[in-house]
């Protein structure tokens, strides 16, 4: 078991998530930077679909009622422990993440995985439709599920987070609502962001075509244009339909560095046309 002592602005359980389910109207949910996740499980021997804690801004403090092989990934922390390698947690020992330094969201892997009850598949907590266990409160006690039978494995660490990341956008379903190039310069990470999506401040984009649009199917890192020009990428908790005009689709491989953009952060976009897949339903 692990007690949640402190639970910090907002701690998650997280795994792979609920994809398939977007025609019943369900979130895709699941860990906001998946390759942090799926790095922390393989550190500690789980399955990479493992459930883990996903911590953001700031992580949780945690005491371990029995000796536990951890790993923290995603994220750069305050906590004392060298993150992206395993650990070993002593019987009650405790955790503190602290304050997060590049990113904002950092993942407590643990050997066995966070054994809550599953929901249409998943542990994953969702935001925006309530399914899954509720975000971390002080006072919470986590099971550990049982021990795997694959050993930890040696991986090599990931490449830091970029200050100013640029990410690759797929053009379409309804680029041609708007001026060419109007994603051109930078962007602003709103404060107002979260799992469902993260917000960009910058000149408002312009439509060149103004009719109504009826509600369509989105994907995850679809970059819908609201009435006010002020973009917005879709991650992890977002409806899974929308009636805002798509631009593009951030490219899946940079999804994960999508769910670590911090409030503040500086960004820009690259558009490819081809050879590149999109996000996830």
């Amino acid at each position: 078991m692990i007690e949640v002592l402190a639970a910090g602005p907002l701690t998650t359980v997280q795994d792979r998530g609920r994809p398939g389910w977007a025609h019943l109207g369900v979130p895709p949910s699941g860990a906001a930077d998946p390759q942090a996740l799926a790095l922390g499980n393989r550190l500690v021997g789980n399955d990479t679909g493992a459930a883990g804690l996903e911590a953001t801004l700031s992580g949780p403090r945690l005491r371990f009622r029995a000796v536990a092989l951890v790993a923290l990934t995603g994220a750069e922390t305050e906590a004392s422990i060298e993150p992206n390698r395993p650990f070993e947690i002593s019987a009650g020992e405790v955790l503190e993440l602290g304050r997060f330094l590049n990113g904002v969201r950092a993942y407590v892997s643990v050997r066995g995985g966070i054994d809550v009850e599953p929901v249409l598949g998943s542990r994953s907590t969702d935001l925006l439709s309530g399914l899954g266990p509720p975000q971390l409160r002080e006072g919470d006690v986590l099971p550990i599920g049982r021990e795997p039978t694959i050993s930890p494995q040696d991986v090599e660490p990931p490449a830091p987070l970029p200050v100013e990341p640029t990410l690759r956008l797929l053009p379409g379903p309804r680029d041609d609502w708007f001026a060419p190039n109007a994603l051109a310069g930078t962007w602003r990470v709103s404060s107002s962001s979260n799992r469902v999506g993260v917000r960009l401040e910058g000149p408002p984009i312009e439509r060149v075509r103004h009719e109504e649009l009826l509600s369509e199917g989105v994907l995850t890192g679809a970059l819908q244009v609201p009435r006010s020009g002020q973009p917005i990428i879709l991650l992890n908790d977002h409806p899974t339909t929308g009636g805002y005009p798509v631009l593009g689709v951030v490219h899946a491989d940079d999804l994960p560095l999508a769910g670590q953009l911090r409030p503040g952060q500086r960004l820009s976009f690259v558009v490819r046309h081809s050879g590149a897949s999109a996000g996830t339903p």
